[in-house]
């Protein structure tokens, strides 16, 4: 119980924070912040939390990382003798780590990568797409990205400054049976050459993409390169899920192609790698005279990462490294694991009358539900497309949660995603069980 005079005291600040909130202000945001306040993430994560919804909707695996890593967390943590490990490292990487990123990939892109001059190590692979998006664009310069896109790229343009350029991978006649695969999905070379102008300045390339799953074969990144070279580009590449890849497909660096390397910035992450999406480090890595940029912006913004979880992160490599194409290697195992998860939920998904589109990589599957029968007339005023107001009904009705694939096109191509949805099937077996029972439930009241 309070005192009468604790009460007073406390009365008298209630109506002093009154007062302080009711003071009018005119203090408005930069207009470069305009559009881009919304966000799909925040939007459906806290919907499918709301409902208590199964959650194959968000990109992050339920399941456990392999235990080395988890064990290399836990001893730097507990067991490391040198207290420095919980102090600052190098701003621009953890010494271990970026030597060891550099024993990782200098033989995949053919390249002696340079650990304190071409990798650098931001919080998560959205720290190294600010980065480089933040390096070189700036008003007036064009931005080319290729749809479906992961949907932090264009925000991150146009708070530069930017210019979005869209171009669509377009869907072809399925190559297996009655199924489309995400192979069946490519760019027309003469429309991707349309789009480069003397004002462009980057392409921005993800492979294997999300949220469709497409892998970009050789001859494909080949016809990207030859116009980044001829038009004097920089390519941003986004290969957050290069270990993820299914039936036989290769997973090809553009950065390893002739004349690519002092021209592309490629962007890693450890959550993707390691199955350890709440640690948040990522990586960017490209010619000393990219990344110095990058070093840049990062040493004027967020300046380093966690000490102990870039040690651990190291650690984790080092065992990778030393397992390289064995079959027990987590790079296989993974792989190995999400490939009969896919092929669960693409038996699920048929059954319940959805057309998915099977990926040759990553973790996410785009599914065509326009032959569900659903009574979505309520939100038919709600001025969403219709892939949203499912997601939304979905997430409500049938506890199940999933993401809009129309969140991934520009306003003027929002039509070509609106009739799928995606969903992660990067979940342990009884989640995915789950969604196997509610939905067949739901086909029994079709």
């Amino acid at each position: 119980m309070y005192t009468d005079t604790a009460r007073r005291m406390l009365c008298k600040m209630l109506k002093t924070d009154s007062l302080l909130r009711m003071a009018s202000t005119k203090i408005s945001p930069a207009s470069r912040l305009e559009g881009v306040d919304k966000n799909v993430w925040v939007e459906f994560s806290a919907l499918a939390a709301k409902h208590k919804a199964v959650n194959v909707g968000q990109g992050f695996p339920d399941f456990s990382p392999p235990n080395h890593v988890k064990e290399a967390l836990k001893n730097v943590g507990t067991m490391s003798t040198n207290d420095m490990i919980h102090q600052y490292t190098r701003g621009f990487g953890h010494p271990k780590l970026v030597d060891t990123l550099s024993k990782m990939f200098s033989p995949l892109f053919g390249v002696n990568i340079d650990p304190n001059k071409e990798v650098l190590v931001t919080v998560g692979a959205y720290g190294s797409l600010f980065c480089s998006i933040h390096a070189f664009i700036e008003e007036g310069d064009e931005v080319i990205i290729i749809e479906p896109f992961f949907d932090c790229y264009q925000p991150m343009v146009k708070v530069a400054g930017g210019t979005c350029r869209f171009i669509p991978l377009r869907p072809n006649s399925p190559k297996k049976g009655n199924y489309a695969t995400s192979s069946d999905w490519t760019l027309d070379p003469d429309e991707l050459e349309s789009m480069f102008t003397k004002k462009t300045k980057a392409i921005i390339l993800n492979t294997p993409n999300n949220p469709l799953g497409k892998v970009f074969t050789r001859d494909e990144l080949q016809m990207i390169a030859d116009l980044c070279v001829k038009y004097d580009c920089l390519c941003i590449s986004d290969e957050v899920y290069e270990w993820l890849l299914y039936d036989h497909h290769e997973h090809v660096r553009i950065g390893s192609l002739p004349g690519m390397w002092d021209r592309t910035i490629t962007i890693g992450s450890a959550g993707k790698t390691f199955s350890v999406t709440g640690w948040k480090i990522g990586w960017a890595m490209g010619s000393a005279n990219l990344i110095r940029h990058l070093q840049t912006v990062w040493q004027n913004s967020t300046y380093a990462c966690p000490t102990p979880i870039q040690e651990a992160v190291a650690v984790g490599f080092e065992e990778e490294i030393s397992r390289l194409g064995e079959e027990h290697s987590y790079f296989k195992e993974l792989p190995r694991e999400l490939k009969a998860k896919r092929d669960k939920i693409v038996k699920t998904l048929t059954e319940i009358g959805m057309m998915p589109i099977i990926p040759d990589g990553g973790y996410f599957m785009v599914a065509d539900a326009s032959n569900m029968k659903v009574d979505l007339s309520e939100s038919e005023n709600s001025g969403e497309t219709w892939d949203y107001r499912l997601v939304k009904w979905l997430t409500a009705n049938k506890k199940v949660a999933t993401i809009p694939i129309s969140a991934f096109y520009s306003s003027g191509h929002k039509s070509m995603g609106e009739k799928y949805i995606r969903f992660c099937f990067a979940k342990e077996d009884e989640t995915l069980d789950k969604m196997e029972k509610i939905f067949k439930e739901w086909a029994k009241e079709m």
